[in-house]
């Protein structure tokens, strides 16, 4: 593989990106790689992907979907800690069977 060539295009396509967080899909590789993967990415990992042939660039509508998903998966995260934050406490009773007094 000629190194100028493979720094060229991935120059060449960051270049093209315009936002500095990239999401990429992730593609069928010969070593295992798992195509639909979604991952956010800087400019310059996603365009070493995407010369590779690892993974693309995210469609506006796989975005739109993932954004949301990952605003789920926010919301059900705090979630899960304001319920590890409650905190209950048992007041036992100084003298049971006793009635308090009512005046």
């Amino acid at each position: 593989m000629n190194l100028k060539s493979y720094y060229k295009k991935i120059h060449e396509v960051e270049s093209a990106l315009d936002s500095d967080n990239v999401l990429v899909v992730s593609e069928a590789t010969p070593d295992g790689g798992k195509a639909g993967v979604k991952t956010l990415t800087t400019k310059r990992v996603a365009a070493q992907l995407v010369v590779e042939g690892k993974a693309r660039i995210a469609s506006e509508d796989e975005r739109a979907e993932w954004e949301l998903a990952e605003e789920e998966r926010r919301e059900a995260a705090r979630r899960e800690e304001l319920a590890q934050r409650i905190q209950v406490h048992v007041i036992p009773d100084p003298e049971p069977g006793r009635k308090p007094r009512q005046g």
